[in-house]
């Protein structure tokens, strides 16, 4: 009798679910729910671009969609399949995306008093207003407490809990007040399944701690109450409210209740695994293993390496932590990323690529990759900046913008939609070096995304930049799969090194360097280099007056 799993893929637009035979991972069935609630699912303001908030009903809604769309799928594309043999359920959410929730654990933008208090909603990863309260939490933490910053990269970001916290309770001190506590989505969902979400019970991941909120064995779990108490005497109050141990997402967070079996098809008592993010759950999806680096490359992107906690790693400055048992049980889990990838991308065609490439968006894009796959490295003499929505890693700096420097009266649209995926794949590199210097092998690198699956020339410029082969999995929903491979695991029959063997698989088609592209993009890269260093670090001490120069010659001698 064949047996299945249930992963719960909870993104930034739109949540999906898919169900897989855990002997293969063949996916028997698959649904997406589109968040209902504001601009593509997010609560915005215009007054501040910074805002980004979702609706906790949103979630609610989008479980039992995608949960009973899924088996009605597997039903139809196997007679066979039988719901009663899905043996788990995991759960991966973006992060950090804190929820503010009452003594019950129900979130306080549900209640009539605040259903319209945008403050009192979902705190969406990509908000980024507590900027100010990120450099403050950095400047406190170099000065009482720098084991904490260590663990999460040298610098706290304001994509991240205590900073969002901090920032709500400035900004909204009534929302602050009414809350008992604070819960990551990625923790919420399990707990509203299994039917307790009772804030000193909650199971919390130790990936969404670890990375995200300063969650460390070394110093006894969350941050002390002394260093708290100097951020605000209410955190100290606080961190009463919070939780004091975190679990990795093989462990169990609790079983279906009664109520959700019966809302969603599912059997009463499936086990349902501890949450995490999705960029960690994906990545054991693609295979991550010593030595390869897992790229999820979307409207942002993250990257996971691990290396096994058997082996000493010393702290990685501008990465996202490195927490022991965030990605694969027995390793430490390494998280980077870049704020903007395919939003770049987006926003180029939506604000400048002329109607003549195309009438729709999609048009646009198939005609612009056609026109640039004619040209070759650096014939543009154009280089870009992939900082339009700040910098995640290694800078660790929101207060930074994009900048595209070379272009001239003949510059054409797909020439700075080359620059600007030439960008992101040196932010990518960039990423792979500093981690390398650290001791941390890579030596091959696995995608998935729309942006893998759709865009071979990007693959291919990736390819080239990083000097390494890119493989794509198999998976469009690699987040979902990985969920679901953590679901089978917590019902205790399963290894996660069994299930990856299984079910995390790689399409035949690699894209390997050519050489003489790589040799063009060291020197491009050499010239991004000192565009980094010179707008993005405080220290550098240079001269810029060479850099459009040196753009032309390369530009010249690439189209002779």
């Amino acid at each position: 009798m064949s047996k299945y799993s249930i992963g719960l893929d909870f993104g930034t637009n739109s949540c999906r679910s898919v169900i897989i035979d855990i002997s293969d991972g063949r996916e028997l069935g698959t649904t997406v729910f589109d968040y209902p609630s504001g601009e593509l699912g997010i609560l915005t303001d215009p007054s501040d671009p910074n805002v980004a908030r979702q609706n906790p009903q949103d979630y609610i809604d989008g479980l039992k969609f995608v949960i009973t769309g899924s088996l009605e799928e597997a039903r139809v594309n196997d007679p066979e399949f039988d719901a009663n043999e899905v043996i788990g359920i995991g759960v991966d959410t973006t992060g950090s995306t804190p929820v503010p929730i009452d003594e019950s654990g129900t979130p306080l933008a549900l209640s009539d008093k605040f259903k319209n208090n945008l403050n009192a909603m979902v705190w969406l990863w990509k908000d980024h207003t507590a900027h100010a309260e990120a450099a403050e939490i950095t400047s406190k933490a170099e000065e009482l407490r720098p084991q904490y910053l260590a663990k999460c990269g040298g610098t706290y970001s304001s994509e991240w809990w205590w900073s969002k916290i901090l920032h709500l309770k400035r900004c909204a001190p009534e929302v602050f007040d009414s809350a008992h506590s604070f819960v990551e989505h990625c923790d919420y969902i399990p707990a509203l399944l299994a039917g307790n979400t009772d804030p000193s019970s909650i199971k919390r991941s130790v990936c969404a701690a670890g990375h995200k909120a300063m969650y460390s064995h070394e110093w006894g779990g969350l941050p002390d109450k002394e260093f708290l108490n100097e951020l605000d005497p209410a955190f100290s109050d606080l961190r009463d409210r919070l939780f004091s141990e975190a679990f990795s997402s093989e462990k169990s967070a609790g079983n279906l209740c009664k109520e959700w079996a019966q809302r969603t098809g599912l059997v009463e008592g499936t086990p349902i695994a501890v949450g995490a993010f999705d960029c960690h759950m994906g990545a054991v999806a693609c295979g991550v293993k010593e030595g390869v680096l897992t790229k999820i490359l979307g409207t942002s992107t993250c990257d996971i390496a691990v290396m096994p906690n058997t082996k000493a790693l010393d702290d990685v400055p501008g990465v996202c932590g490195i927490v022991d048992g965030s990605v694969l049980p027995g390793h430490y889990g390494i998280e980077a990323g870049q704020s903007a990838v395919g939003d770049i991308f987006l926003w180029l065609v939506n604000n400048l690529v002329p109607d003549s490439y195309g009438a729709s968006t999609d048009d646009k894009f198939v005609k612009m990759e056609e026109m640039m796959s004619e040209s070759s490295p650096g014939s543009s003499g154009l280089l870009a900046l992939d900082w339009n929505n700040g910098n995640r890693t290694i800078l660790v700096d929101v207060r930074l913008s994009g900048l595209l420097v070379g272009q001239t009266l003949q510059t054409k649209a797909h020439e700075i939609y080359r620059a600007y995926i030439e960008a992101t794949a040196f932010g990518a590199l960039t990423i792979i070096n500093r981690i390398e210097e650290y001791g941390v092998p890579i030596n091959e690198v696995v995608t998935t995304g729309g942006l893998a699956v759709k865009n071979d020339t990007l693959m291919q410029i990736y390819a080239d930049v990083l000097n390494r082969p890119l493989k794509v999995a198999i998976s469009d929903q690699t987040c979902a799969v990985g969920a679901a491979m953590f679901g089978a695991s917590c019902s205790g029959d399963y290894q996660i090194s069994e299930l990856q063997n299984n079910c995390s698989k790689v399409r035949e088609e690699i894209y390997n360097p050519n050489s003489d592209h790589v040799a063009v993009y060291k020197d491009l890269y050499s010239l991004y280099l000192e565009l980094h260093d010179s707008f993005g670090t405080g220290e550098w001490q240079g001269n810029l007056s060479g850099v459009m120069k040196k753009l032309i010659g390369i530009r010249e001698a690439q189209r002779s």
